[in-house]
């Protein structure tokens, strides 16, 4: 697909947003972060997001070790003035609801109403025995209180208590406070944030994403796969009464571009990958092939997709995707 006619495709269904989405348990301090995400703002991308894990996967220097992904927000929210912020995902194993509810609506606060909230069961077991976090063999249900009870919180109008009594939490006369800036995206009458629901899972995650999800994720699928994830998602909400269209549709995929050959090569090799199997599962190769793979995600459905960044050091690499890639797309 050549570049204009991507073009046409994205804009006749609207914008396409592309997310910077970083992996800071492989090593990097908040200042690492702090310029990933200030770099983020000055080239014009929507969202800075982090995923939620406190241990490094695969061999390698563990150093500095893990950054919590709330308290990076905090920082981050008060050093930033335009980008959303947010995760991919937190997972429900590792924070009660009620402080979790507590917050992201403070770090929305901070942030002057630009968090969104990813959340998820969480599937690192070793994470969770490396830190001393329980890890229930069954997750869903948990995830699912969760939501039902951060939305809750944030959902009851000032004044009024919430309860809960399920099968893993019990919330008893909560005021529900704090509020987050903004507003429910489902009903506007009520506080809230966007909340981003995510998975494989043919049935139950579709249904969680139908039921209190902003947005559904299809987090590095295989790309041929993205359209099945997506048909799944608005036949939940089909069959629960809602809009499948009221719902954004996104991917995340690992980034590596190159203004040539040479380029795309070295930048491979700086994050451990081969540049084939990069342009098989991710958006990678030169300008022209990345723009290509947005343009068939877009005509796939994805209206927003998280550009996972493993080389934290290499601005350029944001620079050069700002400069050549988003003019194409956004």
């Amino acid at each position: 697909m050549a570049a204009r006619a991507l073009h046409d495709v994205v804009v006749q269904g609207g914008r396409m947003d592309l997310r910077i989405f970083t992996e800071p348990q492989q090593g990097a301090t908040y200042d690492d972060l702090l310029a990933v995400a200030q770099a983020t703002e000055r080239l014009g991308f929507d969202a800075f997001f982090r995923s939620d894990h406190y241990l490094r996967m695969g061999d390698g220097d563990p150093m500095p070790g893990p950054t919590d992904a709330w308290t990076t927000l905090a920082g981050l929210a008060r050093e930033t003035s335009r980008i959303r912020l947010g995760t991919l995902v937190t997972s429900a194993t590792f924070r009660h609801p009620g402080v979790l509810a507590v917050q992201v609506a403070q770090v929305d606060q901070m942030s002057g109403g630009r968090v969104e909230l990813g959340l998820g069961a969480g599937w690192f077991a070793e994470e969770h025995a490396a830190y001393g976090i329980p890890f229930p063999h069954k997750r869903f249900g948990l995830l699912t209180e969760q939501l039902e009870i951060v939305t809750g919180l944030w959902g009851t109008p000032v004044g009024e208590r919430f309860d809960h009594a399920g099968t893993h939490y019990t919330l008893t006369d909560s005021p529900a406070l704090p509020k987050p800036v903004q507003t429910s995206p489902l009903d506007p009458s009520r506080a809230g944030v966007p909340v981003i629901v995510g998975g494989n899972g043919p049935r139950r995650t579709p249904a969680l994403a139908a039921r209190f999800a902003t947005e559904y994720n299809a987090a590095f699928p295989e790309k041929h796969d993205v359209p099945e994830r997506f048909a799944a998602v608005r036949a939940a909400c089909e069959e629960a009464g809602r809009d499948p269209g009221s719902l954004t549709y996104s991917v995340a995929l690992i980034v590596c571009v190159g203004a040539d050959e040479a380029e795309v090569t070295r930048r491979a090799a700086a994050i451990g990958r081969e540049p084939a199997e990069l342009r098989e599962h991710g958006v990678a190769g030169t300008v022209s092939e990345a723009v290509d793979t947005l343009g068939a995600l877009a005509e796939m459905g994805a209206s927003r997709v998280y550009l996972q960044v493993m080389d934290l050091q290499d601005l350029d690499h944001l620079e050069l995707v700002a400069a050549e890639v988003m003019p194409q797309v956004a």
